[in-house]
């Protein structure tokens, strides 16, 4: 039997204006420091940010959000963030920011399968 293991999570984030505080959940991050896991899910729906702000740059904002990815990956190519142990790269990823793209605070959870888990907290999230 599967011990529960305990993680972190948190919502990813897109405010067009940041002056108005509105925002749409774009994905999540979990991370079990024990594990060594770190992943994200990302679903940018192109109609609800433009329904915030008709102008916002929505390639800019892919572009943003594709460097969450990268830097979860840990891949050179995630810059030097992406070379952190992994605790330092969660932190990183998940420090408050006043910008178009914020995280919630950090969540704990138990989970037996950390994957399932990312997907059921994308699904009520983000979908």
């Amino acid at each position: 039997m599967q011990e529960n293991q305990l993680y972190e999570y948190a919502v990813l984030r897109v405010v067009p204006r940041v002056e108005r505080e509105e925002f749409i959940n774009v994905g999540v991050i979990l991370c079990d420091h024990k594990s060594g896991f770190l992943g994200v899910k990302i679903h940018l729906s192109r109609e609800k940010i433009l329904a915030l702000d008709p102008d916002a740059d929505i390639e800019m904002i892919q572009l943003n959000l594709s460097s969450f990815e990268k830097i979860c990956d840990g891949k050179s190519n995630g810059g030097q963030i992406a070379t952190m142990d992994l605790a330092s790269r969660f932190r990183w990823l998940t420090a408050v920011r006043s910008s178009v793209i914020q995280t919630s605070r950090p969540h704990p959870g138990l989970s037996k399968d950390l994957s399932k888990t990312l997907q059921e907290l994308f699904e009520e999230y983000v979908l």
